[in-house]
């Protein structure tokens, strides 16, 4: 056998063994955890497999932003998605058991001495407060949370990973694309058409003045919910605007360093453009103008009430 035959067969053995193997995984799961009042609460969970796809958008595209390219081949390891946004009650669970109602004020004195707040602990000056969302707004517990930072929905998923002895995390942008797309190379990831918006999403055209309950409009093919509109979610990468140029294609990361983190899906009060399965979003100067606190909180993004995110799982390695 000839060396590049040799080579070949390697691959496909090793391709073979890996499809094999995520056979075995479950193809969904509920995780269920009991919060500090005794409540039971579950998100559901459902496997995206692994595979590639092409990120970004062609330039043709309608509604293109130049960070959007260059358009180019991604390869994934599967993966566990949320089928719906973090919810209010999920994230409540979370408040009540490391929020500042249970932090010593030597753990607030310490902190105020350094603008980075170790992980888990409290910011500055506060640590964090309630989650938002005005019940007199109509919002329920089975809302969206939102408006909190990148930090603070990245210790949500720590502390998940604590509570069940999973690997929980924000998915990557790469994986959020890819779980938005379900599959498809179209524009939306139900096809082309948004026309058919409405089915799938809260957005400016049909949203009242705020995000809506999870899980209201019809799933994608993959059975994940408001991946289009409601809120914007919070993804791992740090954003740059030519990321993708030297970005790796297998299992990409995002850049190694930045100063804001991407966000993605689009909002209640969105444009079609923004509602792309491409469409890139990042934090900006004004999401923080409103916070009184100096430094500003690195828990909370006061009176932005467009951001939340969906948490992902890695699937353990053999």
């Amino acid at each position: 056998m000839r060396s590049g035959e040799l080579a070949i067969c390697i691959v496909a053995m090793l391709f073979g063994s890996a499809m094999a193997a995520e056979d075995k995984l479950p193809k969904k799961y509920t995780e269920t955890i009991t919060s500090k009042t005794g409540a039971k609460l579950s998100l559901d969970m459902v496997l995206i497999p692994g595979g590639s796809f092409t990120m970004g958008s062609p330039a043709s595209e309608a509604g293109r932003n130049d960070d959007e390219g260059p358009h180019r081949k991604v390869s994934l390891d599967a993966f566990y998605l949320c089928t719906t946004e973090t919810t209010l009650e999920l994230f409540m669970a979370y408040y009540q058991e490391t929020g500042t109602a249970k932090k010593e004020f030597v753990e607030v004195q310490e902190a105020q001495k350094n603008a980075e707040a170790p992980t888990g602990g409290v910011d500055t000056i506060t640590g964090p407060t309630p989650v938002y969302g005005d019940m007199t707004m109509g919002y329920s517990v089975k809302h969206p949370a939102m408006g909190m930072s990148w930090h603070n929905a990245t210790v949500f998923c720590q502390w998940l990973s604590q509570k069940t002895g999973k690997m929980y995390r924000l998915p990557t942008e790469a994986e959020w694309e890819y779980a938005a797309r379900a599959g498809t190379d179209s524009v939306f990831g139900f096809g082309d058409d948004p026309e058919k918006l409405g089915d799938y999403a809260w957005y400016e055209d049909n949203a009242d003045f705020g995000p809506s309950a999870v899980a209201t409009k019809k799933p994608n093919s993959w059975g994940l919910y408001d991946m289009s509109g409601n809120v914007r979610e919070w993804v791992h990468d740090f954003y740059q605007p030519n990321g993708y140029a030297n970005a790796a294609t297998k299992n990409p990361k995002g850049p190694e360093e930045g100063t804001v983190h991407v966000a993605r899906g689009g909002f209640y009060e969105s444009p079609v453009a923004e509602l792309r399965c491409a469409a890139r979003a990042f934090e900006e100067p004004w999401w923080r103008m409103n916070d009184p606190q100096i430094p500003k909180s690195k828990w909370w993004l006061p009176q932005i009430d467009f951001i939340g995110f969906r948490v992902a799982c890695s699937v353990p390695k053999d």
